[in-house]
């Protein structure tokens, strides 16, 4: 039977912050308009992590005005899929530059091909 590992709301938070800290600053610095969210539960099974949103590739000078986009990361899923904390640090920091990926323009599956 699989343990499943309870982190907590605020653990994960920190977490979710160290995964972003690792980003190069060069990468950092080009995000923008771009909020990154901790939720418990995704709106669909076996979702670790979720962007919504338009990529900067995307993006021309009609651009403006527009809410952010959003980059959500579930808790409890990944915790789910996780037997140590370890694992829940290294499965969010994949999760953290997956769905990051996405705000650069990078789809599933180039990014499969990088190895993410």
């Amino acid at each position: 039977m699989a343990v499943v590992i309870e982190v907590s709301r605020e653990r994960f938070e920190e977490l979710v912050s160290d995964a972003l800290d690792s980003i190069p600053p060069e990468l950092t610095k080009v995000m923008s308009n771009v909020v990154v969210m901790v939720v418990d539960d995704p709106p669909e099974p076996g979702l670790l992590g979720l962007y919504t949103g338009i990529p900067l590739t995307e993006r021309g000078d009609w651009y403006a005005g527009v809410l952010p986009d959003r980059i959500e990361i579930y808790r409890n899923e990944i915790c789910a899929i996780c037997e140590t904390e370890d694992d829940v640090v290294e499965e969010v920091q994949i999760t953290v530059i997956h769905e990051i990926a996405h705000h650069f323009g990078i789809d599933d599956d180039h990014l499969h091909e990088l190895g993410w």
